[in-house]
């Protein structure tokens, strides 16, 4: 288990520094946004799929607004590709965007930013969350998350709320016992769970 949270510290002291040396908030503040870190890296429980999440909030969401944010943390040349889907007609109401960034060691990292209107649906929903989920959670379930995500095969793309839901409302604690889990909980879209 040491060398589970071993990594998983490294990974996270990694995606900080991401953070840092992109200045992806810097890049968002000075159009006049509020940029909020939520998911994994935000509870501690990054493991082993290089994501960071953000949540951007502008008081109305003025597309130029949000590509001039982006367009100033393309300059960053570890910055190798963006994507951009405008789902403002749909229940989301926003602008999601996808950068990956590479790391000296030629990691690639992927950065989600959704940029949405303040008090739209979504507006804060996602850091109670993270906030829930870190108030709540012993050392144990902690480690069990990460253990977990860590058995998870790389192929496999399972959102990290399932392992919450998992380890802290159901008391799953083995990967055999979370697969099948996972079979009786399918899911697809937002999930409206908080702890």
């Amino acid at each position: 288990m040491t060398d589970i949270l071993r990594l998983a510290a490294q990974n996270q002291q990694t995606a900080y520094d991401i953070i840092a040396r992109s200045k992806i908030i810097d890049c968002w503040q000075a159009v006049g946004a509020e940029i909020n870190l939520i998911g994994s890296l935000k509870t501690g429980l990054l493991m082993k799929h290089r994501d960071i999440d953000f949540h951007i909030y502008t008081p109305t969401l003025d597309i130029a607004r949000s590509f001039k944010a982006v367009s100033a943390l393309a300059q960053n040349p570890h910055i190798k590709k963006v994507t951009y889907d405008n789902l403002l007609n749909l229940p989301d109401t926003c602008l999601e965007w996808h950068a990956w960034y590479e790391t000296d060691d030629g990691s690639l990292w992927q950065i989600d930013m959704i940029h949405m209107p303040k008090g739209s649906p979504f507006d804060g929903y996602f850091e109670k969350i993270a906030e829930r989920i870190s108030a709540i959670m012993s050392p144990a379930q902690k480690e069990t998350i990460l253990r977990l995500k860590y058995q998870t095969p790389d192929n496999q793309k399972i959102p990290g709320i399932m392992y919450y839901m998992a380890v802290l409302r159901d008391n799953i604690t083995e990967y055999a016992a979370f697969e099948n889990w996972l079979q009786q909980n399918k899911t697809d879209g937002i999930i409206n769970w908080i702890p």
